[in-house]
């Protein structure tokens, strides 16, 4: 019950330098609880930034599974075309820390208003 009661906050999130997409406005819900990692070695510094910014739980997409409904955004360190395209597919707000553009079989979902790339945490602000 409490968890309904949260409140949470919106970021705006741009591209970094050599980046492509966004920018992309973040914010969680009671029906979308989590910023997911899934970048390997734990939950990335930039997926703590965006949940500790907004009140979201930062959630390691590569140890458990979340719905991609429950979803707010996901911050991938994908260079391919795998999980690039993957998130959009879906509809969930894809964050690349690499400058990726779109390509590969799943490059019609990877659209501007999904999609953002080359972040660093100086490229995530309060919305």
């Amino acid at each position: 019950m409490a968890e309904a009661l949260k409140t949470y906050k919106a970021v705006k999130v741009e591209k970094g330098r050599g980046g492509w997409g966004g920018p992309l406005t973040v914010k969680p819900s009671p029906q979308k609880p989590y910023v997911v990692s899934i970048t390997g070695g734990g939950i990335h510094p930039l997926a703590q930034r965006i949940a500790d910014l907004t009140g979201a739980a930062a959630f390691d997409g590569f140890k458990s599974k979340v719905e991609f409904n429950q979803m707010a955004c996901v911050v991938i360190d994908c260079g391919g075309t795998a999980r690039v395209g993957v998130y959009p597919m879906k509809k969930v707000p894809t964050i690349d820390i690499h400058p990726t553009s779109p390509a590969g079989p799943l490059m019609q979902f990877i659209t501007a208003d999904l999609f953002v790339s080359g972040v660093k945490d100086e490229n995530v602000k309060p919305a």
